[in-house]
C-alpha cells in the first residue's frame, strides 16, 4: 500500500485508518517505509520531500487516510519583556538560522543549552517544555528548500 499525496488539516473528512506520531525532522519525508499506530503498513512515496503539518492526512491508494499527529519535543520556550524585546531575540534566533515556532507570546526553539546562556544574557525568560514543534516554514519552504 502507497501514499502518494497528502491532505492538508481542515481539506479531509472522516475518521482515519490509522495515525502516525511523528517529530519535526521525520514530518518532513519523501520516501518512506512507515506502520501506523494501529498496525497497518504502507510505503510514503511523494513525488518531494513535503513537511507534513498536525492534522494533515496521508491519502493511501484505496483513499483511506493516515493521519499525522506531531510527536512532542523537548524544546526551549523564550519570552520577552514586551513584544519588542521578543521580537529583537527573535532576530538574534533568525541570525542563527534555528528553527522556530513563533506565537504572539513566546517563540518555541529546540532546547539547546549554548543557545539558552545567548538568551539568558540577553534578558529572555526561558522555561524547558515538552511539546509538540511546528516551526515557521522559512522564507524558501514553498520553493523546496526544505531543511
Amino acid at each position: 500500500m502507497r501514499a502518494q499525496s497528502v491532505q492538508r488539516r481542515g481539506l479531509w473528512l472522516g475518521l482515519p485508518a490509522d495515525r502516525v506520531t511523528l517529530d519535526y525532522d521525520e514530518r518532513c519525508r519523501r520516501r518512506i517505509a512507515m506502520t501506523g499506530e494501529g498496525g497497518l503498513a504502507f510505503l510514503l512515496d511523494l513525488a518531494s520531500a513535503t513537511y507534513l503539518k498536525e492534522g494533515d492526512a496521508l491519502v493511501l491508494e484505496d483513499g483511506r487516510f493516515i493521519e499525522i499527529k506531531a510527536k512532542p519535543e523537548d524544546l526551549l520556550e523564550i519570552k520577552g519583556r514586551d513584544p519588542l524585546h521578543l521580537m529583537t531575540l527573535a532576530w538574534h534566533l533568525g541570525n542563527r538560522h534555528l528553527a522556530a515556532q513563533i506565537e504572539p507570546d513566546r517563540i518555541l526553539i529546540r532546547y539547546d543549552r549554548v543557545i539558552a546562556h545567548m538568551l539568558e544574557h540577553q534578558g529572555a525568560g526561558l522555561r524547558q517544555v515538552r511539546e509538540p514543534f511546528n516551526p515557521e516554514g522559512g522564507a524558501y519552504a514553498h520553493h523546496g528548500h526544505a531543511h
